[in-house]
């Protein structure tokens, strides 16, 4: 039977570690988005405009190859590069999953401790968003480019990482949510 731990709960075991929870999925700034969709429209507007007020008939065929060509590299691609770069903070760990075709993951666990950068420009503080550099000195940094709400990405980053301190220093004294374990 174990001993009551914090307002009469019993307290956790342990053996059993907690679960890791997400706190945190996001992507870069929408806003990088912003000359994709304006490419868009004027893609679109210059073929409505051109379609069937050119000379020869092929024109239009070249006129639709090479506005579909300007919507791939303009519009699909960056898209898609937005979308397929991920940020994520759990309870243990900072993520970063890059890639298409060939996906890429590099983590940075809070129990290490590191140090936290926040950069933002004019634009940036504009929107809300940052670039936030963490550095284990170890490793090379990890980059979140362009996060939305950086300054309460970079207030969360600090708490876990002091969480995961205190968690630790715990644990190596022997402690478990407060309680002493008995020798072994």
């Amino acid at each position: 039977m174990s001993t009551p731990g914090l307002a009469g709960r019993p307290a956790t075991p342990p053996a059993a570690p907690a679960p890791e929870l997400i706190i945190a999925r996001m992507h870069g700034h929408a806003r990088r988005l912003v000359w994709s969709a304006l490419l868009l429209v004027a893609t679109a507007g210059a073929v409505a405009y051109f379609y069937d007020n050119l000379a020869l008939p092929w024109e239009n065929w070249m006129l639709l190859c090479a506005a579909g060509g300007v919507i791939l590299v303009g519009v699909v691609l960056p898209l898609v590069r937005w979308l397929t770069r991920t940020y994520t903070v759990t309870t243990r760990r900072v993520s970063v999953k890059d890639g298409f075709l060939s996906r890429s993951k590099r983590d940075l666990f809070h129990a290490g401790g590191y140090g936290i950068r926040l950069r933002r420009g004019p634009l940036q503080r504009l929107w809300g968003a940052g670039t936030i550099t963490l550095s284990d000195g170890a490793s090379p940094p990890l980059v979140l480019h362009d996060v939305p709400d950086a300054g309460l990405v970079h207030e969360v980053l600090a708490d876990q990482v002091e969480m995961s301190q205190i968690q630790a220093h715990r644990d190596s004294q022997g402690f478990s949510f407060g309680h002493q374990l008995p020798p072994a």
